[in-house]
């Protein structure tokens, strides 16, 4: 017994160190969106998604870990993979559509994360949630705040990966479960997180295929529930109405109103604003590739 001690000591102090650290990594998003230098965050977040990689081979039911690893993977994706690739696709289209199949990658690697979570908590659902999207996710009865982020990533995940995918036939025939996703967390709350259900129906409209009044009410609904502090809301809002509507005027508006938002009075938003009024001011760069006079 006593020979065998420092290897049952050993044990546990690894298995210690792992739940800490996965313990730090799961609520450790906060340190990130707290910055404001997006270059940084891009930087450094690898690391920590291969870090919570490797400790989910230890804990691969950690719901926690998955979320952070699926909104990780998201947000490292959209900040410089996704936004890098439609910068260059005017320039050099061979180098975009690699760097589009790349996220694509990367956000389907965050869907895995998201829907292994959702199975560990329904596991019942995993089976139909492909084949028969509505009628799996109406055995989701309750609406804790862990259920409606569960779905938020897995229809942010999936939809994004369709989105960079564009000419996949695989991907595209699974629209009707981003919208499913989607549909649900709202029936169970459309409340969540101060109107992020309503920001990524925006976002995602071309691909649920919503019309223009439809967004139209997202945004009032979510502009009420964030009070205005969230400057992704406007730009998504301007991409998804003013573009289609050849609205050069409401364009440049909602996007000085995102350049607006005062960052430094919400530190819990200050990565996400930043991302946003940077791709703002990028748009406004643009505006002659997307308005025709």
């Amino acid at each position: 017994l006593l020979l065998a001690m420092p290897l049952i000591s050993g044990c546990s102090i690894e298995r210690l160190a792992i739940n800490s650290l996965s313990g730090v990594l799961a609520e450790g998003n906060s340190i990130f969106e707290r910055d404001n230098d997006p270059e940084l965050i891009a930087e450094a977040l690898p690391f920590s998604l291969k870090l919570m990689d490797t400790l989910l081979l230890e804990q691969p039911d950690n719901v926690d870990l998955l979320l952070a690893a699926a909104s990780g993977y998201v947000f490292y994706c959209y900040s410089s993979v996704s936004l890098e690739a439609e910068r260059i696709s005017g320039r050099d289209i061979d180098a975009a559509r690699a760097m589009r199949a790349r996220a694509s990658n990367l956000y389907l690697r965050a869907h895995e994360y998201a829907a292994r979570a959702l199975a560990v908590d329904y596991p019942e659902i995993s089976a139909t949630l492909s084949s028969a999207p509505e009628s799996a996710l109406q055995q989701i009865r309750a609406g804790s705040q862990r259920t409606i982020e569960m779905l938020y990533w897995n229809a942010a995940s999936l939809g994004l990966a369709i989105a960079s995918a564009r000419n996949e036939p695989a991907l595209l025939a699974r629209s009707g479960e981003v919208e499913a996703l989607l549909n649900r967390a709202f029936e169970l709350d459309d409340t969540w997180d101060e109107g992020s259900l309503h920001e990524f129906a925006i976002s995602s409209a071309s691909l649920t295929g919503i019309d223009l009044d439809a967004i139209d009410m997202h945004f009032e609904q979510a502009l009420d529930l964030s009070d205005g502090k969230r400057a992704a809301l406007f730009v998504a809002y301007a991409e998804a109405t003013a573009v289609p509507r050849q609205d050069r005027i409401a364009f440049i508006d909602l996007l000085e109103r995102a350049l607006a938002v005062p960052v430094e009075s919400f530190p819990e938003l200050t990565l996400v604003n930043t991302v946003a009024q940077q791709r703002a001011t990028w748009l406004l760069g643009q505006l002659d590739m997307l308005f025709l006079e």
